[in-house]
């Protein structure tokens, strides 16, 4: 969590959340209207936070990791251009009466958190894919795996696997073995910097299913990532580019 969002809970005078991410900051919402609601309740917490801030309150609206990357903004967002409600540009100086301001706070994205434990996954460019196909369609997820896995992009997947879905991450495996070798370098990393946090270096031909579940990230290497001393590290191409002999300043 980012100071900005820490100030941003702090001075809510009423805090929307699932209720699960709700949990994990119990201690900072206290004394705080707080509001939270389970899975496949997203719109109705998102109209009602709305419906708060129009009224003139302070609301903070929670989701995990980065609100830009799978959250709550975008619907946010979607909600209000629907509504034809008047919100402040992004720079908050409005030409004239608005209806709200919003802020999207920056977060930790899932895959930052799991490639900082990793090592240095992510060094080139790298795509995130999420697999629930419970708003998209899986034969347009599987095109995107496609597009992806044949480009050589690095992979973060999301909500890979599920009690609903336990199926879909061999499905996603079947379709990146048409274009990686099966001993291409796999993390598996489940609740990312908080309790119960868990990782496992794999290979895509030996992906453990069974540990694998909706709060775990899947970051497939490239052609060219390694593992090397218990890292896994994706090169960006510094030593192609650059001899050792060009270290200027550096000792022998």
């Amino acid at each position: 969590m980012v100071p900005e969002a820490l100030d941003a809970l702090l001075s809510a005078s009423i805090v929307f959340g699932y209720k699960t991410y709700i949990e994990l900051i119990a201690e900072l919402v206290e004394g705080r209207t707080v509001v939270s609601s389970g899975m496949r309740k997203e719109v109705q917490r998102c109209q009602q936070a709305i419906d708060h801030a129009v009224a003139g309150e302070k609301v903070a609206l929670v989701s995990s990791g980065d609100a830009g990357i799978y959250g709550m903004a975008g619907l946010v967002f979607d909600l209000c251009r629907e509504r034809d409600l008047r919100t402040a540009p992004p720079d908050g100086q409005p030409e004239g009466p608005v209806d709200l301001f919003i802020r999207v706070i920056p977060g930790v994205a899932a895959f930052n958190a799991a490639a900082s434990l990793l090592g240095a996954p992510l060094m080139h460019d790298f795509a995130a894919v999420s697999l629930s196909d419970h708003l998209t369609p899986w034969p347009l997820i599987q095109e995107r795996l496609t597009a992806a896995s044949s480009a050589d992009f690095v992979l973060a997947i999301y909500n890979p696997r599920s009690k609903a879905r336990p199926d879909l991450l061999e499905a996603a495996q079947q379709v990146l073995l048409r274009h990686r070798c099966p001993e291409t370098p796999v993390a598996i990393v489940r609740q990312a910097m908080r309790k119960g946090q868990w990782k496992h270096l794999t290979t895509l031909e030996e992906i453990p299913f069974d540990e694998v579940d909706m709060q775990s990230v899947v970051i497939v290497g490239n052609s060219r990532t390694y593992v090397w001393n218990g890292w896994m590290v994706t090169p960006r191409g510094y030593l192609e580019k650059y001899s050792l002999s060009d270290r200027q300043g550096m000792p022998d």
